[in-house]
């Protein structure tokens, strides 16, 4: 019937347990800053790594139309 000290203990341990995985897996913000790899070489803006070739092409033509989608993105020529 009794509950000690240690069960106590043991017990608030295990919920902090579960309260830190609960907290860890909720935000994907970090994950999100490592996949920005592609970045436009004329106004340094980042775009994630499954952007595609077309929304490359409009940033460039809505964004910097005097210069060609090449000049922003030299990843398109291949």
């Amino acid at each position: 019937m009794g509950g000690g000290n240690a069960q106590k203990s043991k017990m608030a341990r295990e919920k902090n347990l579960e309260k830190a995985k609960a907290a860890a897996k909720g935000s994907q913000l970090e994950s999100n800053k490592k996949a920005m790899t592609i970045q436009c070489k004329v106004c340094m803006q980042t775009f994630i790594c499954t952007t595609s070739e077309v929304k490359c092409r409009e940033h460039a033509e809505a964004k910097h139309p005097k210069s060609d989608a090449y000049a922003c993105f030299p990843h398109l020529k291949k």
